[in-house]
């Protein structure tokens, strides 16, 4: 029996799945959502060092630390990305692609573009999702539905959504476009599967296609 020697032997390496959305998309509600359904999926949770904002609870939707502790974090090489924005550090944690590469599990990251591009620089095979508006007038919509920014800050985070958007059209793997909740998180559902089947991530080891060409060498 001859054995195809471009499969993989090993153990497959876990999912590492980006969103990155302007900010009143839906990304973070649909990366919560996807954690719920499958139990492999663990989700990042970054660390910044600005203050918390509205009902936003630490070690829930951010672990908030203070610029030291943060900065020490970084020397410590604790991050897999991280950035500076409006004065306030942003930094993505290792030790969650540690876990998924070591329990072949999903881990979700909801961060921008430039974080996401960073990831997948050093992980080629990380799976980059972009989550769209219907338009740009529904985003606006979604944005003073939230009831919690000024007119200037809604129209500052208009601007970012177009350049974010530019950003995420040209270089992510997938697009979904939210509007329809239950709809996009089928689509994106869907895109997790698929990845999980793709050669390189399955798990192979009960094939015991080693011991198969061991035999078929000692036959020779």
């Amino acid at each position: 029996m001859r054995t195809n020697p471009e499969l993989p032997l090993t153990p497959a390496p876990g999912l590492l799945l980006v969103l990155s959305a302007p900010s009143g998309a839906g990304k973070t509600t649909l990366a919560r959502r996807l954690e719920k359904e499958f139990p492999r999926a663990q989700f990042s949770i970054s660390y910044t060092t600005r203050e918390p904002r509205g009902v936003e609870r630490n070690g829930v939707d951010y672990h908030f630390v203070g610029p030291k502790t943060f900065l020490q974090m970084v020397n410590r090489g604790d991050f897999i990305e991280w950035a500076e924005v409006h004065d306030n550090y942003y930094g993505t944690s290792r030790g969650i692609v540690d876990t998924a590469f070591e329990t072949r599990g999903i881990a979700v990251f909801d961060i921008d573009v430039k974080g996401g591009l960073a990831i997948k620089s050093k992980f080629p095979d990380a799976v980059l999702v972009f989550v769209l508006p219907p338009s740009m007038e529904e985003l606006e919509r979604r944005l003073r539905g939230r009831g919690t920014d000024k007119d200037e800050t809604i129209h500052r985070r208009l601007l970012a959504a177009r350049t974010e958007i530019e950003k995420g059209l040209e270089r992510y793997d997938y697009l979904i476009i939210n509007d329809a909740l239950d709809r996009a998180y089928e689509e994106l559902k869907s895109v997790v599967i698929a990845e999980q089947a793709r050669r390189g991530r399955v798990d192979l080891s009960g094939l015991q296609l080693q011991r198969a060409e061991i035999a078929e060498d000692s036959d020779r």
